[in-house]
């Protein structure tokens, strides 16, 4: 009985055109990326499941032989950042470089087939952030107000968004950060939160004044309306932001004071593009600089205004706002083009609940890449994944259910029962006919319905379907039962013809499969002695071909995998947390005037002339110098934040002025017994407070 499985596009089918003219266009020419993931930290399930996602999709179209590209890059600038560098005493170029390597690793090992991985702290990126600003501006869409802002007084800085916690202003949930809601998803500036305080340091923020750049959102009321009925978005995507436009757009903030770790806004020093205007920025970084590696690509081609390349954006539903307001508003006012189609997902739980650290549900690449094959958390990811806008649950026993099931069970054990045959019986040589062609042109005409489920994100049916399938090959083989038919030599022939029907139903699934187990389709590849399989190869009939001894080529998963997963996760995170805390504790903090002191106060002020003995550098500090000054009655070890400006071997012999009274602080490097005093604007200019030739080490300052 031949069974006809409909796919029933429920609410995206509009982002893309017609399947029935996609499938009569011979070559498309496609443009993919995934959201960038932040350069503060490691990727976890919830990056994997993005990018798996969107790496399913591009691998899907080249395998129709379509001209797809896919680039992503690190998200690199921010606060966030810079005081985590400043946490590991090392500079943000540093902390960056290190994360991309890691993130670049973890991707290649989950088998994420980017065309490029880049990064937004690059020149591509500063280009394309300035063209976007300045085309803006000169357009009229560019604004300058001076705004009372959120500051920290203890760490004298102001704050970013996800620098404030407080009380959600609109639903009134509690620990919510300075930008939106997590439980109501409503947006607000950090100043509408209630009870704010600051995430850096704890204090009580204050209201400072300073004049900030401001993008005019509200000048795209009608271009959005219109660009957001058109099918870029899907329906629940569309519905959320109409009501953001009902209820009236606001200007965007675009620039941040320093101290701050982006591109400086050109010809206003101390200001910067807020982190969020150049993210997005990253994709067309991302294929410039691919553009410079093939020099076949036009970048014009694909962003110029009337380009007809099919853009695609895969992103998480927290970063609907920017991705589906702001990012193609800011390209239509500064004349580029703007996406086909923004996709977006749900977050993703573990074991129904939100992923925690103390458990150990929260995991990170490299843990599941030390128990599991990346593949398995692939296909698991596309059994479940739909086009709608909702949460993905990763149980982990049914996981184990279904990949032990589906995988081993059914589509490798199609191989595993009849490939032996063809080597140990029949000199590794397929039969010249097929035993049952029916079959086979069954599996084969499944091609246009799975086909379309892949184009339309729904995966989990395509899924469903390529199961059938396999259901349908083992239940062929249980009936016809090779493994008895080899016994005579009556049935032998019989035998030949059905394992090689068998393994052409194999080759025609894996096929179906390549895009969401592409280690294993090489496997099959290499099994079957046949070039790499693309989409029409599920017409190609293997017969009187020779083929390799077969070989396992997926394993079980036992449940001490899992649990040993969520024991490692449980205890990284434990000792992640020790880490971060002792760093905290560590860091000196950055001097604030919180309070006018009294001349009394000044008094206690214990200065004395120092005389530096030694000076030396201090491994795993960018900024740091370890001093050991005499003051006469005892020497003092100080650490100090001098190695921009000065040579360890400089210092030596020199006198400076240091407090001789302040309480020693340990540090990641030892104990500092003091501080030594300097000046000036900070890199090269710090200058030490030196004491007349005449001074001698030892002698208080009055």
């Amino acid at each position: 009985m031949n069974f006809v499985v409909i796919c029933v596009i429920v609410s995206a089918e509009i982002n893309y055109r017609p399947f029935e003219e996609i499938m009569t266009q011979k070559t498309r020419e496609i443009l993919v990326t995934s959201a960038l993931p932040y350069a503060n930290g490691d990727i976890h399930l919830g990056h994997l499941m993005e990018t798996i996602q969107t790496d399913i999709w591009v691998r899907f179209q080249k395998l129709r032989g379509h001209d797809c590209i896919y680039v992503c890059a690190d998200d690199t600038h921010g606060t966030p950042v810079m005081l985590k560098a400043q946490q590991l005493g090392i500079t943000p170029e540093k902390l960056i470089a290190d994360v991309q390597l890691e993130h670049e690793k973890d991707y290649a090992d989950f088998l994420i087939g980017f065309d490029n991985f880049y990064t937004t702290h690059s020149e591509e990126s500063r280009e394309c952030t300035e063209t976007i600003y300045l085309n803006n501006e000169k357009a009229g869409h560019i604004s300058r107000r001076t705004i009372s802002q959120l500051y920290d007084p203890e760490k004298q800085m102001f704050l970013p968004d996800r620098f404030v916690k407080g009380t959600c202003p609109k639903c009134g949930a509690e620990d919510q950060y300075g930008d939106n809601c997590d439980v109501c998803s409503a947006t607000y500036g950090p100043t509408d939160l209630l009870n704010p305080v600051s995430a850096v340091s704890g204090a009580t923020p204050i209201m400072k004044d300073s004049e900030h750049f401001f993008f005019e959102l509200p000048q795209f009321q009608d271009f959005l309306k219109h660009w957001l009925a058109s099918g870029h978005v899907q329906d629940e995507v569309a519905n959320k932001l109409n009501e953001w436009l009902d209820d009236g757009l606001q200007a965007w903030d675009i620039s941040r004071d320093a101290p701050y770790f982006g591109w400086e806004i050109p010809g206003h020093p101390g200001k910067y593009f807020y982190v969020w205007l150049d993210a997005p920025i990253g994709y067309m970084a991302s294929f410039k600089n691919l553009c410079k590696k093939r020099p076949e690509l036009d970048f014009d081609y694909y962003w110029g205004k009337d380009s007809e390349v099919e853009l695609y954006h895969f992103i998480g539903k927290d970063i609907i706002y920017f991705h589906c307001l702001f990012w193609p508003a800011t390209l239509h006012g500064a004349g580029f083009r703007t996406p086909t189609a923004v996709n977006a997902h749900g977050f993703v739980t573990v074991n129904g609940t939100k992923m925690s650290k103390s458990k150990g549900t929260f995991i990170k690449a490299r843990t599941y890449l030390d128990h599991l094959h990346p593949e398995y958390l692939r296909y698991y990811f596309a059994a479940k994944l739909s086009s709608r806008l909702e949460d993905f649950d990763l149980n982990l026993d049914d996981f184990q259910q279904r990949i032990n099931s589906d995988l081993v069970g059914k589509l490798v054990n199609i191989a595993s029962r009849t490939g032996g045959f063809i080597s140990k019986r029949f000199n590794g040589k397929l039969a010249e006919q097929l035993d049952n062609p029916e079959l086979v042109k069954t599996i084969q005409a499944a091609g246009d319905t799975i086909a379309e489920c892949y184009e339309n994100r729904e995966f989990s049916k395509a899924i469903r379907e390529i199961m059938r399938l396999a259901d349908l090959a083992n239940q062929y083989i249980a009936e016809k039962a090779p493994w008895v038919l080899v016994k005579t030599e009556d049935t032998l022939s019989q035998a030949h013809e059905v394992c090689t029907t068998a393994l052409n139903a194999f080759k025609v699934l894996v096929t179906y499969l390549k895009p969401v187990l592409p280690e294993l389709a090489k496997k099959t590849e290499a099994f079957l002695r046949v070039t790499p399989l693309h989409w029409d190869s599920i017409h190609n009939i293997l017969t009187d071909h020779d083929i390799e001894k077969f070989k396992p080529m997926m394993q079980r998963i036992e449940s001490s995998a899992i649990e040993n997963i969520l024991q490692d996760s449980k205890e990284q995170n434990e000792a992640q947390n020790k880490t971060d805390n002792k760093m905290q504790d560590d860091t000196p903090a950055v001097d604030a005037i919180a309070e006018m002191i009294t001349i009394d106060d000044f008094a206690k002020i214990d200065l004395r002339i120092a005389k530096i003995l030694s000076a030396e550098h201090i491994e795993g500090a960018d900024k740091l110098l370890k001093l050991v000054l005499d003051i006469g009655n005892e020497q003092r070890q100080v650490f100090a934040g001098i190695k921009s400006a000065y040579s360890p071997e400089d210092l030596q012999g020199k006198l400076t002025v240091m407090i001789a009274n302040l309480q020693p602080r340990k540090m990641r490097f030892g104990e500092s017994q003091g501080m030594v005093l300097a000046a000036g604007p900070g890199g090269e200019d710090i200058f030490l407070l030196s004491p007349d030739e005449g001074a001698t080490a030892g002698m208080r300052i009055k």
